[in-house]
């Protein structure tokens, strides 16, 4: 017996909601833009927040509230990955890891490989923590998105210290390798280099992809490499910030270790409770239910543009609940999502903000009720006809 998929929240419910995917755009307009999903957050996690609430637990995180050995747990049971609890470290989100990570792995003005189509944060990321974007597009093949190792090379040859690595990818929903992960890690020993490695989408991955921690790809990986992950995406619990960072090897753990204070202090302790909770044994039923959905839904979308949309063009992803879409052939210009959200009442994320990849594309966040992503299709192919 197959498992039940999780069922999305009615919209009249969600619209109550406060967080900027139901705040951003007015009642008529279908929200399918930032990474929010309208599931029930886990059990667990709401037994966790609710009892905090009661108690009041709403003061400063504690120096080891059990997230170390929770992650390390949770990557066990997913991954197969073997973490030893004193390598990680917390702060506030992904991107406040990956700024910490670069702002001491890199001298000012040295460049920071970035693979685009990518999370539009990665580049302002890079310039935050002094560094300068280094683009080396993903090479594109009809089957779905590849590292361009070759372009990775050049540009380490060329003086590049770091790589920003997104696994998987977003928003392609790429799931990397092991053999491009081991190549790309012997690039950077090579080289001299540090791989981050974002992989807060990685417990979304779809069957029959299979992950890959970077760290846990060989022991060069785990030489040149971090790992910035959290629970917020899987879970839904971006607004309660916590996230992860991991080293691969002794020097990068002393790294973490010397970060400063502070950087730790940010983690939010309503994030702890939560990510506790839901990296635990008693989630796993949850989010067997929660990829079971979302599995229905990339097929769903599949079908979807086919009948409404048949010249789109759309590759399911590997992992997590992003579509990146190329709507290019309706001529609604470089960045299609104003004339969307304006003439279809759809709201999606714009395409060239990931890169110049992006002209003509749309992200759309399938993590709905499978008549909301319909409707919003629909209404797409509304506007095609017009």
């Amino acid at each position: 017996m197959g498992v039940v998929p999780l069922q999305a929240l009615p919209l009249d419910q969600l619209r109550r909601r406060s967080s900027t995917k139901w705040r951003s755009y007015p009642e008529d307009v279908l929200p399918l833009f930032v990474a929010e999903t309208d599931y029930p957050l886990a059990p667990a996690i709401t037994e966790a927040l609710s009892r905090a609430v009661s108690l009041g637990d709403t003061g400063y995180t504690p120096p080891d509230p059990g997230l170390a050995e929770a992650f390390a747990g949770f990557a066990g049971r997913r991954f197969g990955w073997t973490v030893d609890p004193a390598s990680v470290s917390s702060t506030c989100d992904v991107m406040m890891g990956v700024v910490e990570i670069l702002r001491r792995v890199i001298a000012p003005g040295e460049r920071v490989v970035v693979m685009p189509p990518v999370y539009p944060p990665f580049y302002d990321c890079v310039e935050e923590a002094g560094g300068v974007v280094e683009r080396v597009p993903l090479a594109a093949h009809p089957d779905g998105w590849r590292m361009d190792l070759d372009g990775v090379g050049r540009a380490l040859r060329a003086g590049a210290r770091a790589v920003l690595l997104c696994n998987p990818q977003n928003p392609t929903g790429t799931v990397h390798t092991r053999d491009d992960l081991a190549a790309l890690a012997s690039l950077a020993a090579d080289h001299g280099a540090v791989v981050v490695s974002d992989e807060i989408h990685a417990p979304l991955t779809h069957a029959p992809a299979r992950f890959t921690p970077f760290l846990s790809v060989s022991e060069e990986a785990a030489s040149v490499g971090y790992c910035v992950t959290s629970a917020s995406k899987t879970f839904n619990l971006a607004g309660l910030k916590c996230a992860l960072m991991i080293g691969g090897a002794e020097r990068q753990r002393v790294l973490l270790r010397g970060l400063p204070p502070e950087v730790g202090w940010r983690t939010g302790l309503f994030g702890v409770l939560a990510g506790v909770a839901a990296m635990s044994p008693e989630s796993d039923a949850w989010l067997d239910a929660l990829l079971a959905a979302l599995d229905r839904q990339r097929h769903l979308l599949t079908d979807l543009l086919a009948t409404h949309l048949p010249d789109a063009r759309y590759l399911e992803p590997d992992a997590g609940y992003l579509a990146w879409v190329d709507v290019s052939a309706y001529g609604w210009g470089e960045n299609p999502a104003p004339r969307i959200r304006r003439d279809a009442r759809v709201a999606l994320h714009h395409g060239p903000l990931f890169g110049s990849e992006g002209r003509g594309h749309v992200r759309i966040n399938v993590g709905c009720a499978p008549e909301v992503l319909t409707e919003a299709v629909e209404r797409m192919g509304t506007l095609a006809r017009r």
